[in-house]
């Protein structure tokens, strides 16, 4: 039977944008896991969270529920469930691979490292990703997009991203925070976090890596200096990882 991946649509080739939902679909996509890909604009995700049975990721500011992507439903088990780590740990568990993105149990010797990538080398690009952001959103989630993120920065997205001298240094603070990634990845024998296997907090930083290079593109300057940085690390990263992009 075919799991149904509920992912948003975007402007971008494939229209696949979303971080947390390419962690998902690339899993999927290893495990060559029947799937199909039901769309779900910004607006939408809540009712149809909720059409579905599915639990809310954490709440608002105001403490009511908030609903995330990505999430699915597996007609196989009949389950239906949201958290991309949840998702990701039910997967394991019910078609599990030649390889386990958690070996020996290692999910909670990750979960650090993941933390670490979240707090270090990501706080300063959120500035110049979000705003690049509303120029791939579809129509439908526009407005609902700029509503909530202008809320969440307290200003017009126009006015988001550091520019001139401060945009430099913000840019790398950036470069810095992911240098301190680096560091781990330098530690180990073979281009992942675990050597030659590939793990979830692999997954967890492609699908990052992946987001960017979608949003701004792939001859897009922000993309050349990441892909550069690091003796070419992420770029390698993201180019490892192509041939599990497909979007169905």
């Amino acid at each position: 039977m075919t799991v149904t991946f509920f992912d948003i649509p975007s402007k971008a080739e494939g229209q696949a944008f979303s971080p947390a939902a390419w962690r998902i679909r690339y899993i999927l996509n290893m495990r060559n896991i029947p799937y199909k890909t039901e769309w779900v604009e910004l607006p939408d995700i809540e009712s149809r969270s909720k059409s579905l049975g599915i639990a809310p990721t954490g709440l608002k500011p105001d403490g009511t529920p908030f609903y995330t992507i990505p999430f699915i439903h597996d007609p196989s088990t009949g389950i239906c469930l949201s958290d991309s780590t949840h998702i990701a740990e039910y997967l394991e568990k019910t078609y599990p691979g030649p390889s386990s993105i958690f070996p020996h149990n290692t999910l909670g010797l990750q979960s650090p490292f993941v933390d670490l990538f979240f707090s270090t080398a990501l706080p300063a690009v959120w500035k110049f990703i979000v705003p690049s952001i509303d120029k791939i959103i579809n129509p439908a989630g526009e407005a609902y997009f700029r509503a909530t993120r202008g809320e969440l920065f307290g200003q017009p997205l126009e006015e988001v991203t550091p520019k001139g001298a401060l945009g430099d240094a913000e840019w790398a603070k950036f470069r810095e925070g992911l240098g301190k990634v680096d560091v781990w990845y330098s530690k180990t024998s073979g281009p992942y976090l675990l050597g030659d296997t590939i793990s979830w907090a692999d997954i967890v930083v492609i699908a990052a890596l992946t987001w960017m290079k979608v949003v701004w593109g792939e001859d897009s300057q922000q993309w050349k200096d990441i892909s550069s940085w690091h003796g070419g690390r992420w770029g390698g990263l993201v180019d490892d990882f192509k041939k599990y992009t497909n979007v169905v």
